[in-house]
């Protein structure tokens, strides 16, 4: 008689929660108090897009490092991945000079654009199971609040 083991994707490690998630609690509390604070809200608005830029370029990074050490990389998907790594930081730095609901939008769409690439490179490049799921809730916590900020300055 055999045994059937059922293999379970690794956990998610909890230092990589903790910073994961941790990295969120900016997001939150400059879109609440961008939208509770009228007073101050283009301080808010500006300090969540400037969180926001460098997030997204940080995040663009991760396939620069991806690129160099993934073994199973083929060389047009690793050359994919290193000119992608530079393009969220492309789009980031341009949001932090515009004012209104432009700067948030933009974010959005580079992080939105920026989970596209995650889930076209995690399977090829040999990504923790646990990676996709995780850059999922970050991005869409991180859009909520991108849109959020976006609305307020249409009120």
């Amino acid at each position: 008689m055999t045994t059937l083991t059922l293999i379970h994707p690794p956990a998610l490690p909890r230092h990589v929660a903790w910073l994961g998630y941790g990295g969120l609690l900016p997001f939150i509390a400059l879109a609440a108090l961008a939208g509770g604070d009228p007073h101050h809200r283009l301080a808010w608005s500006d300090a969540l897009a400037g969180y926001g830029a460098v997030i997204l370029s940080f995040i663009g990074a991760l396939h620069w490092g991806v690129a160099m050490s993934a073994p199973g990389l083929d060389p047009a998907r690793r050359r994919r991945a290193f000119v992608w790594s530079v393009v969220p930081a492309l789009l980031a730095w341009p949001a932090t000079l515009l004012a209104g609901s432009l700067a948030p939008l933009i974010l959005l769409l580079g992080f939105v654009l920026h989970i596209v690439q995650d889930k076209m490179l995690a399977e090829p490049a040999g990504l923790p199971a646990w990676y996709l799921p995780l850059r999922w809730r970050l991005t869409v916590v991180a859009c909520i609040c991108l849109l959020a900020n976006a609305w307020q300055t249409w009120a």
